[in-house]
């Protein structure tokens, strides 16, 4: 059970939930905005992994890393490497002791790290 929510700072609701939704497979759980023409805040799920995405300038900065452990990290590798609109900087490896991990980076910069503990 993940008992923290990340969230990223994102600047184009548009962009960041066709990356997420589209080529991530991540599902909307669900959208809030004050009023429209206001930042919008979603929650977004792939596999019981759950985060947030904000336009909100005051939540957090763009730029951000999380890891999102999985069961097999060369699984989503295969799955994401076709998508033209996915950014992987750095294909499954085993750079850190006791991890097999690959990079992706979303439109804003944001990085996933991937990870499958070995």
């Amino acid at each position: 059970m993940q008992n923290v929510i990340p969230a990223f700072r994102i600047t184009d609701y548009t962009k960041s939930i066709a990356f997420y939704v589209d080529d991530m497979g991540f599902k909307i759980d669900w959208v809030h905005q004050f009023e429209p023409g206001f930042p919008i805040f979603v929650q977004i799920t792939k596999d019981e992994m759950t985060m947030y995405l904000t336009e909100h300038t005051g939540d957090c900065q763009i730029g951000g890393l999380i890891h999102l452990f999985v069961p097999n990290v060369d699984n989503w590798y295969n799955e994401l490497k076709s998508k033209k609109d996915i950014c992987i900087t750095s294909p499954p490896n085993e750079d850190l002791e006791g991890l097999r991990m690959m990079t992706v980076v979303d439109p804003d910069g944001n990085q996933l790290r991937i990870c499958t503990r070995l």
